[in-house]
């Protein structure tokens, strides 16, 4: 037999080209980087130097390269390995270092803040909701921003999905505390559920940062017109009135209660009884918004979110039921309820799909509560609300809104609801609508303080409220400003004033100075966030009238 002789020189070589090492010039073999990810449980890690000093911190998910070869520090006997980060070398312990992205992430459960939405993966889809204080098992998450969770994914009940990060905390004791106990809270925790829209002290009152993006600057006082979807036509007229009245902005509906706005894809496919009574083409509409944009206006689309009779057609189980299980008409409209979620994507994709599509800069959510007056017959189990989740009023209000802005400020727009002017007293309503609670989490809150929907002599004035505007608005306006001291971070106040005559006797035409009686009061109250003008049929006529109220210094 003959032997085969291989040199260990040869052999070093064949085995070097096997496993892929790398040489030095002297022919000497170096070991292999390799990709890892830095891992944690925390938002940050600590790198050490090559005699283990701390140096430096970096973010969680970071990609370095790095070696497989262990080193051991022998002071505390831990190991760590080399890596390579922007051409130098440090250490990073073993406990840090992982080669799956998705495992950069080491926490293992948290404990819900409060009462937030469960999330499909990629998408605005509700799974469910989970309670404050409830305890979810981390699986993962969707993507890492400076080391912290965009979103989580969870197991709860059995069901996975994502949670925003910012609702979960890391101990129960921490989850089940409100904000402030001993400061704050205790302000709404007093006020209870005489009206049947539910306890204040249910409701989230933890700062929350508002909106700010470079891109979309919202003015500091908004003057703004209401266009209904019907006058779009006649935008130019609008648009020159505007520029001469020291105009900045319009409110555009997007969708009213049966009055769509345009041919929507997202109504195409939720709610096609809306789709197919849209008062305008998708391309005039556009055209209609990218004017008003191009001539310098901040447009603020406006939707009706839980006042929608075409929904209802489309979805009949998801409205508000009378005993027999059909739809109830509530003052010869269909309301879906607040507590349905399917009802809450439909208007959130709307919302999405208009500042996509159309480059609105805020969305404006009207009709954010359940209908007034309904007290006694849920009393009487004269009426079906749909409660699948056992919130109040309150809770789903205010979780709606949580919903709408995470959603929408992904797309750097922003965010408002509008409230009754009842809603500026100390007590939750009937409806849901809780000024600090919505004040706290939208970026404006718009509350309807219309002299004519004030009983004649409210506050106690001598004088039908209507007759005096100024007095009305500037005592309310106390109300509301009040309001916004028991919040941490409360919205800007933007008001709508009345724009149209009394519908009420004594009949009072509001004239531009009874216009001007009502901006005055509302910066003097110290609601400074500006106006809009509620004319239900946008009437050129009476705003070109009122015009000169617009232009006066306060």
């Amino acid at each position: 037999m003959k032997k085969i002789i291989i040199s260990g020189i040869l052999l070093v070589a064949i085995i070097g080209v096997v496993l892929n090492f790398k040489r030095n010039e002297n022919n000497k073999v170096l070991e292999e980087l390799h990709t890892y990810y830095l891992a944690s449980d925390k938002e940050t890690i600590t790198i050490y130097n090559k005699d283990f000093k701390e140096i430096d911190e970096l973010y969680r998910g970071t990609e370095v390269k790095g070696y497989k070869t262990k080193i051991i520090n022998k002071e505390n006997n831990k190991e760590y390995i080399k890596i390579k980060l922007n051409e130098k070398e440090y250490l990073v312990s073993t406990d840090n270092i992982v080669e799956n992205y998705q495992e950069s992430i080491k926490e293992t459960e948290k404990y819900v803040r409060t009462t937030t939405t469960v999330y499909e993966e990629n998408s605005s889809k509700i799974l469910g909701l989970v309670k404050k204080g409830e305890k979810v098992e981390i699986v993962g998450f969707d993507k890492l921003e400076s080391g912290f969770a965009h979103r989580y994914k969870i197991v709860y009940n059995e069901t996975a999905g994502f949670v925003y990060s910012k609702y979960l905390v890391d101990t129960k004791e921490e989850a089940d505390k409100h904000y402030d106990e001993e400061g704050i809270y205790q302000i709404h925790a007093t006020r209870g559920n005489s009206q049947g829209g539910g306890e204040a002290g249910s409701l989230d009152f933890y700062p929350y940062e508002k909106a700010n993006f470079k891109e979309n600057i919202m003015p500091e006082e908004v003057r703004s017109l209401y266009l209904n979807a019907g006058v779009l036509k006649n935008i130019d007229s609008y648009i020159e009135l505007a520029k001469n009245s020291n105009i900045n902005a319009f409110v555009v509906d997007i969708k009213d209660n049966t009055s769509p706005g345009y041919e929507s894809e997202v109504m195409n496919l939720y709610s096609k009884t809306n789709y197919n009574h849209a008062l305008n083409t998708f391309d005039e509409y556009k055209n209609v918004i990218t004017k008003l944009k191009e001539n310098g206006f901040y447009v603020i689309g406006r939707i009706t979110v839980f006042k929608d009779s075409y929904y209802v057609t489309d979805h009949p189980e998801s409205a508000i039921a009378g005993t027999n299980g059909e739809p109830l008409s509530h003052n010869g409209s269909y309301w879906p309820s607040a507590y349905d979620r399917g009802v809450w994507e439909f208007n959130v994709e709307l919302a999405k799909e208009a500042v996509k599509e159309m480059g609105f800069n805020e969305i404006q959510f009207d009709y954010v509560r359940f209908p007034d007056r309904t007290n006694s017959l849920e009393n009487t189990g004269k009426i079906n609300m749909k409660n699948i989740y056992n919130e109040t009023k309150a809770e789903a209000i205010q979780t709606f809104l949580m919903y709408a802005c995470d959603q929408i400020h992904e797309l750097k727009a922003y965010v408002s609801a509008d409230v009754f002017g009842e809603s500026a007293h100390h007590y939750v309503t009937g409806y849901g609508q809780y000024f600090g609670a919505i004040s706290n989490i939208v970026d404006v809150i718009s509350a309807m303080p219309y002299p004519d929907h004030f009983g004649a002599y409210e506050y106690g004035f001598s004088e039908i409220v209507w007759t005096v505007p100024y007095k009305l608005l500037y005592t309310w306006g106390s109300y509301a400003k009040e309001r916004q001291t028991e919040i941490p971070t409360p919205a800007k106040v933007r008001t709508w004033i009345q724009a149209y005559d009394t519908v009420r006797t004594p009949y009072v035409i509001y004239n531009s100075e009874k216009i001007s009686e009502e901006i005055k009061a509302l910066k003097d109250a110290g609601l400074s966030g500006g106006y809009m003008t509620w004319n239900a049929s946008s009437s050129l006529s009476k705003y070109t009238e009122i015009a000169s109220a617009f232009k006066r210094e306060y």
